[in-house]
């Protein structure tokens, strides 16, 4: 089996070194890609990037119109029975691939998995841990109704078979932080995924990251996703829109008490 990995990247010299070593350091009885769609960067990544020597790896490094753009690129270019991607700032916990590709190997008929993903914060110290804990109670009650009204699954610790993504179609680029949870939702109206107990992933929420602005449009944006594959289930529509007023006031709530 071969696993292919895409990493967006822009800008993230600080923390790309790390994520590389969380991917080129995984073992195990599977072939590895990892691609790399950097968006011009002009900082210490292409420096990094000119350093590598392995044929394992592969980048391009060239303005793009943004993230769910530089992905799709990368997938275009997977060859790779299974894909995922993994952001420059994130990591695959040790053994996370070869987890990954022993459950496909063991369950042919399934045609995604999601398994747990631990937070950190740019010192890869574990963070927010009742989030964790939260998400991984949601996904091990996985149903698809339950996806429809709050968006659970940590999307570093997604994989795919590369034949049902083309399926399934690419990410929505026109969506700024929710384009993993549009993918979810139209995964999961086909199959449903398999859940791994295993913690396959670090996703790192520092100042500089996308969602560690923590902005209310993204759940907002969500919740329109939502939208899309509700049809008349008026009663998720109302659980999702209350699910997103529970996290905006957990956020506020933590802000606050910061002060």
């Amino acid at each position: 089996m071969k696993i292919s990995v895409i990493t967006p990247s822009f800008n993230q010299g600080a923390f790309l070194q790390r994520t590389a070593g969380s991917i080129l350091n995984q073992q195990g009885e599977f072939d590895l890609q990892w691609i790399i769609i950097d968006g011009g960067s002009t900082d210490q990544t292409l420096d990094f990037l000119v350093s590598l020597n392995d044929a394992r790896v592969h980048w391009i490094s060239q303005p793009d119109r943004g993230q769910s753009h530089a992905i799709n690129k990368g997938l275009a270019m997977a060859t790779g029975d299974v894909v995922a991607w993994l952001n420059s700032d994130d990591l695959y916990a040790p053994g996370a691939l070869a987890i990954v590709a022993d459950a496909f190997n063991a369950h042919p008929q399934r045609q995604w998995l999601a398994g747990r993903c631990q937070m950190i914060d740019a010192d890869d110290q574990a963070i927010r841990s009742w989030v964790t804990r939260y998400k991984d109670r949601s996904l091990a009650r996985y149903t698809y109704r339950r996806l429809l009204r709050e968006n659970f699954i940590s999307q570093p610790a997604v994989f795919w078979r590369n034949s049902f993504g083309q399926q399934v179609g690419q990410l929505d680029e026109s969506l700024h932080w929710t384009m993993d949870y549009d993918l979810w939702l139209r995964m999961g109206r086909v199959a449903a995924p398999l859940v791994i107990e295993n913690s396959l992933a670090c996703f790192r929420l520092h100042q500089a990251s996308k969602s560690g602005q923590v902005d209310r449009q993204q759940f907002d944006e969500g919740y329109q996703v939502a939208r899309r594959y509700l049809d008349q289930d008026r009663v998720s529509r109302w659980v999702h829109r209350f699910n997103v007023e529970k996290i905006v006031l957990a956020y506020r709530l933590m802000q606050f008490c910061r002060r």
